[in-house]
């Protein structure tokens, strides 16, 4: 079979990694310069590792990254450790990644809350049953068996930190997935995350696959033979079938035939951008890796991640590297700001990590910006999700925004690619 896919990203690789294994003739698209999606990284001449444009990690159970590294003979190449996890509260930062940093933690007070705390956060770990907890929002449901003061603490401030306007219908499911999965290791490559995507794709090259970059699918249209028309920058190409992972509505866009039904599933799903702040600083602002940051906290920012506090400086050219992540919907007035704006709004929070901060330290920095970044789940989402085999025979779409209960992420992202591509297959 004659396969397309959009996108080459962690996904459309991965999928591709697959039919090209089976012998199957496989053309990735990718509108970028680079293969890699949002897991992509750059590099400048006085690093030893590429950077991330969005701040990544994987985690020890991180089981279908972890499969892929070693189908591909690079698993030795995953580095695992344990750096810290920093949560804001009345004006200073306090460890809290442990059960032991929980029961220290200020923001909790004493006694039954952080009891509660402590026996929700072990059944959410350990039950399996998530599908019950889709029924009902994160707030309610923590409100009722966490307590109005713990989830007021705790969790209302990262939830409206992420999701803002959408923070009170998150199901509980969501927030299940993340305590359920993710583990206080945490796992980079080595040489940054854009060696083990460039590992993947030569796999893909050498199974026989070609990836063109710089190519812009602009619309899909089912031919009278059963087969999908695409036109790729200004070229008109034939194929049996194509994989979409792009963003469900860019779907949409590009493919005006899709049937009602189907499109309606697509237009309820809801999602937010990113903007991402990356500095090269001359020396380190803080000892700690992740800085959790409420939204009624009073920063620009959701996160801070200071990446060299878990990979070494060493592979930076002794520059520390610092991110602040922020997620927002799309018509946020900060995707309109120029990077310079950005840089303004965000530099002065940086004395509240260290008072000595100054702006003489930066190197060098950048904004990078994603419209289609996170998911925003809703009550029962299971079963409002697009299936991945769309109306059009041929045409499939393999987004992030499937791979519901679980967050956005590389693994997921793997799962899913190989899971089409399972789909693709079948006799």
């Amino acid at each position: 079979m004659r396969i397309a896919i959009i996108g080459s990203g962690m996904a459309g690789l991965s999928a591709a990694y697959d039919l090209t294994k089976t012998g199957h003739k496989v053309v990735l698209f990718d509108g970028a310069g680079e293969v890699g999606g949002l897991a992509s990284g750059f590099k400048v001449d006085s690093w030893e590792w590429t950077l991330e444009r969005f701040y990544h990690h994987w985690f020890a159970s991180d089981q279908h990254v972890l499969k892929l590294a070693d189908e591909l003979n690079c698993a030795q190449q995953i580095l695992f450790q344990r750096p810290d996890t920093m949560m804001y509260h009345k004006g200073a930062f306090y460890p809290l990644d442990s059960p032991m940093s929980a029961l220290l933690f200020p923001g909790l007070g004493w006694g039954i809350n952080k009891l509660r705390f402590g026996i929700n956060t072990l059944y959410l770990r350990f039950t399996k049953d998530w599908h019950s907890l889709e029924k009902i929002s994160a707030a309610d449901w923590m409100k009722r068996w966490a307590g109005t003061d713990v989830y007021r603490t705790m969790w209302e401030p990262l939830l409206k930190a992420k999701f803002g306007s959408y923070s009170d219908d998150i199901p509980m499911s969501w927030l299940w997935a993340r305590i359920h999965a993710r583990t206080a290791q945490l796992g980079t490559f080595q040489g940054g995350f854009q060696m083990f995507i460039n590992l993947l794709a030569d796999k893909v090259n050498q199974q026989g696959g070609k990836i063109q970059l710089n190519q812009t699918v602009r619309s899909i249209a089912p031919t009278t033979d059963s087969k999908l028309q695409l036109l790729v920058n200004d070229e008109e190409l034939i194929f049996d079938h194509c994989i979409a992972t792009c963003s469900p509505k860019q779907l949409l866009q590009i493919t005006p035939s899709i049937p009602t039904q189907y499109a309606s599933k697509i237009n309820n799903l809801q999602s937010i951008g990113a903007i991402v702040l990356v500095l090269a600083l001359k020396k380190r602002l803080t000892n700690h890796y992740w800085f959790n940051l409420p939204a009624n906290a009073g920063f620009p920012f959701l996160a801070l991640v200071e990446h060299t506090n878990f990979v070494p400086p060493s592979c930076f050219g002794g520059e520390h590297i610092i991110y602040c992540g922020q997620y927002l919907e799309t018509n946020h007035q900060n995707f309109l700001m120029t990077s310079e704006e950005i840089t303004r709004q965000y530099l002065p929070a940086l004395t509240r990590f260290n008072q000595n901060f100054n702006e003489s330290w930066i190197n060098q920095s950048w904004v990078f910006r994603s419209p289609y970044a996170q998911p925003v789940p809703s009550i029962n989402l299971s079963s409002k999700i697009p299936e991945l085999q769309t109306p059009i025979k041929g045409l499939w779409l393999a987004s992030m925004s499937q791979v519901y209960p679980w967050d956005r992420g590389t693994n997921f992202a793997i799962e899913l690619g190989r899971r089409v591509a399972s789909h693709l297959l079948q006799p």
